[in-house]
């Protein structure tokens, strides 16, 4: 139940992003915006570990700050992936990436706020 909340979390977060940034579409159905998240989150799981393990100088340098610069090459990798599988998302450059990638990571953050268990 936990990994479906957090998928529908990132799904909604990734729509919120299309929404608010320019040069974040999404041309699908929530089903395929489903399958994007779920790319999202297996990018994260898989890639993201690898990646901040490989510039853990750089991100230890900035302050953390470098974790952004790696957030935005996850949602630039999972529009290349998710255009390849002919999902309909689509991240038009860096920057759109960046701040893409800002939104996600501040309404995740949100939503996982007000759906965590107050034990």
């Amino acid at each position: 139940m936990r990994f479906l909340l957090r998928l529908l979390a990132t799904a909604a977060a990734l729509w919120i992003a299309t929404q608010i940034v320019p040069g974040v579409t999404h041309t699908g159905t929530w089903i395929s915006l489903l399958l994007v998240a779920l790319v999202f989150g297996l990018l994260n799981a898989v890639v993201g570990p690898v990646l901040k393990l490989l510039t853990c100088p750089l991100i230890l340098l900035t302050l953390g700050l470098f974790t952004f610069v790696i957030n935005a090459l996850m949602l630039w990798l999972t529009s290349g992936i998710s255009e390849s599988l002919g999902l309909g998302f689509r991240v038009a450059g860096f920057w759109p990436a960046f701040l893409g990638a800002l939104v996600v990571t501040i309404v995740s953050v949100l939503v996982s706020l007000i759906l965590t268990d107050r034990d």
